[in-house]
């Protein structure tokens, strides 16, 4: 299989866009890609995509659509007119809703479906769905099989599950794994994680850093650590 370069994402989970960009300036050059998620984009509106952008940054919107299939196309065609490069939708919203987020995307935007969850285990999914017996990679499987006919970009899951992904689909789909913790990191509240090196030998094309690096005592050293594992890892 060709070599592939694993692309880090530094999550702006914060509560403002002055508190997001000066993470992008204490970073500099050392990340060009951040995410943006519920919380940011909620507080700050669409305006902190622009901002971000404005640094020379590209920008992943991690909303997990899931709605009705117009809806999602919408949603999508907005996001695509601010410029992101990545959108997140839930895999569970079904093939017609992912194909229409596919659709409204084109070229423009890559379309990442979420499956799992990296804060469940096989006993929260379990709870959630009221499938008793239920496994996180049997779900991950079932869920990246409806990405993968939508023909979307990829797939969001833990990196637990990234090489079945990858080999199932045998590279088809793109695979995002957030849940990144360095070595010794503290997981808080998510429940499967990996470090940035066994996410890249794994297959991710992308990986989503948040506190391991925005809540180092030296970001800048973190995001060093991050860009060191990735180097020395080629799948």
């Amino acid at each position: 299989m060709a070599e592939m370069t694993t692309t880090p994402i530094v999550a702006l989970d914060v509560a403002s866009a002055d508190d997001a960009l000066r993470i992008v300036a204490s970073l500099g050059a050392r990340c060009r890609f951040y995410k943006i998620g519920s919380e940011l984009f909620t507080a700050a509106g669409p305006s902190v995509v622009g901002r971000v952008r404005d640094t020379g940054a590209d920008v992943f919107l991690d909303l997990k659509l899931h709605d009705i299939p117009n809806t999602v196309r919408g949603a999508v065609r907005a996001a695509a007119s601010l410029g992101v490069r990545l959108l997140t939708v839930h895999a569970i919203g079904g093939r017609a809703m992912l194909e229409a987020a596919a659709e409204a995307a084109g070229e423009q935007v890559g379309i990442l479906t979420v499956t799992v969850l990296t804060s469940f285990d096989d006993a929260a999914l379990a709870e959630a769905t009221g499938r008793q017996g239920v496994r996180v990679a049997d779900e991950v499987a079932r869920l990246a099989s409806l990405a993968d006919g939508a023909r979307v970009h990829g797939v969001v899951c833990a990196g637990s599950e990234a090489a079945m992904v990858r080999e199932r689909f045998h590279g088809r789909l793109a695979v995002l794994v957030p849940g990144i913790r360095l070595a010794g990191g503290v997981a808080h509240d998510q429940r499967r994680v990996v470090t940035p090196g066994e996410a890249a030998g794994a297959g991710a094309r992308y990986i989503v850093v948040g506190r391991a690096v925005t809540a180092a005592p030296d970001p800048g050293r973190a995001m060093d650590a991050v860009a060191a594992e990735l180097e020395a890892v080629r799948v």
